[in-house]
């Protein structure tokens, strides 16, 4: 792999997994994603969901689909992500909710409507909050070594675990089925 290619992998890979697991969570809840600059913006109804885990999966799910405008209400400044990615890291180059932003939007420009639906209802314990999920888009090319087509559709599955803290997402740990998006990609 060249020295530009492993970075958009790291990103690409995980922020496609954690995508498909938030989106599961609200799919219903949203019929199109909104694009929006790949830069948080304040959102009004942020205190809304930081005493209700359920509304801030929600919110969770509405930002994968590209609504980034819910990232300053639901992610604190000290979040941090916990996944296996591509090119053997660990996730923890990314932090707070223009970390988590930036991730999604490189996710989302190799699969531009990709929709994330649930498979489950969401498990909510104490602090913890977790989502299986199944991701499902075109594939519009980028992907490092991927010989599948542009207009290629994937479908892959995920579970995404959160911890909460003050009314905040702080931790994020994501377990997507990788070699499933491999395959339709033909990136083995």
């Amino acid at each position: 792999m060249t020295g530009t290619a492993r970075p958009r992998i790291r990103l690409l890979l995980p922020a496609a997994l954690a995508a498909l697991a938030v989106t599961a969570t609200t799919a219903a809840a949203s019929t199109s994603p909104t694009t929006t600059a790949p830069h948080p913006v304040t959102s009004p109804d942020h205190r809304a969901h930081a005493k209700n885990p359920r509304a801030m999966l929600d919110a969770w799910l509405r930002l994968w689909n590209g609504d980034y405008t819910k990232a300053p209400g639901i992610i604190s400044p000290e979040f941090t992500v916990h996944a296996a990615l591509l090119d053997g890291g660990d996730g923890s180059g990314i932090h707070g909710a223009d970390g988590l932003v930036a991730w999604i939007a490189q996710t989302r420009a190799a699969f531009p409507d990709l929709r994330f639906s649930l498979q489950t209802d969401p498990l909510v314990a104490g602090r913890r909050a977790s989502v299986r999920w199944t991701a499902t888009g075109t594939y519009a090319g980028g992907f490092p070594g991927a010989k599948a087509q542009p207009g290629t559709r994937v479908t892959f599955t995920g579970t995404d675990t959160l911890r909460i803290e003050d009314g905040k997402f702080v931790e994020y740990w994501l377990n997507s089925d990788t070699l499933q998006l491999l395959t339709q990609l033909r990136a083995l």
